[in-house]
């Protein structure tokens, strides 16, 4: 009978905290820009840190906010394939306030 009362009070503790894990998840949610998701696809996604950031994530995140400087910090992509694309894509898709994001190549 003590098992059961154990196994019972512990299951119950279990629901409780995933009840409120998944509120909280719910409510404490932090939206990222979807342009850095895109931005990300658009670089040649290798991770390689040479550009200055631990990863491609990180350098669209700069580069989406305005303060990567330029592209060509990005060692392995190549000028006219991976840049334009970005340059265009920014271009099509300002910051929310519609003033451009500024970059260079």
């Amino acid at each position: 009978m003590t098992i059961l009362w154990s196994t019972l009070i512990i299951g119950a503790i279990g629901l409780i905290f995933g009840v409120i894990l998944a509120l909280a998840s719910q409510y404490l949610q932090v939206e990222e820009d979807k342009r850095i998701g895109e931005v990300e696809a658009l670089l040649p996604g290798y991770n390689c840190g040479a550009c200055g950031t631990p990863s491609c994530h990180a350098f669209a995140t700069e580069i989406v906010n305005g303060e990567a400087g330029n592209l060509s910090r990005c060692k392995p992509g190549k000028r006219d394939e991976n840049f334009n694309p970005i340059m265009e894509y920014l271009k099509n898709n300002p910051n929310e306030d519609g003033s451009a994001v500024v970059i260079k190549i």
